[in-house]
């Protein structure tokens, strides 16, 4: 999440900043400096940064962590979801705007990041969870420490966001 994070502000200073030094400069259209946008649906469009004042992100944070129209958005990930724990038991992963996440099995730590329309939970003990939508509905996948999130999970349980806002 952090990295999310670090990852957009670096790309907000590098446009506001390659914006304002292209404008400055006589950049030509057509030339090296431009900037390319691939959207979702895969079309590309491009833009002579000597033409840009400055760039705008509106309604929130901006996702580009996914290249399936269809993922749910980050957002969707925020708050206290109830999990099973494989065996029949109940506990809870709490996703926070920060990145944090806590667990209450085992009053763990951890942090989390929004990948390819899914939330990746990387726990300090080693342990890591995944949040997918599986059709019309989220599952949690759990990965003992040591495992990755492409290996076969250890266990999937149902997952339900008990409160579906920004904790």
């Amino acid at each position: 999440m952090r990295k999310t994070f670090g990852l957009a502000a670096l790309v907000i200073l590098f446009l506001s900043a390659a914006a304002g030094g292209f404008a400055q400069s006589k950049a030509k259209k057509g030339g090296s400096g431009e900037i390319v946008l691939v959207f979702r649906d895969g079309h590309r469009q491009s833009f002579n940064l000597a033409d840009i004042a400055h760039v705008e992100f509106t309604g929130g944070v901006a996702d580009f962590g996914s290249t399936n129209p269809s993922a749910p958005p980050r957002g969707h990930f925020l708050g206290k979801w109830e999990v099973g724990d494989g065996t029949g038991n109940k506990f809870y992963i709490t996703l926070k705007e920060s990145g944090e996440a806590l667990r209450s099995l085992g009053n763990e730590r951890g942090t989390w990041v929004y990948v390819n329309g899914e939330a990746r939970v990387t726990w300090d003990d080693g342990a890591q969870d995944a949040i997918r939508k599986t059709g019309s509905r989220d599952q949690k996948y759990a990965y003992r420490a040591g495992k990755s999130f492409t290996d076969e999970p250890d266990n999937v349980t149902v997952a339900i966001n008990t409160s579906p806002r920004p904790i």
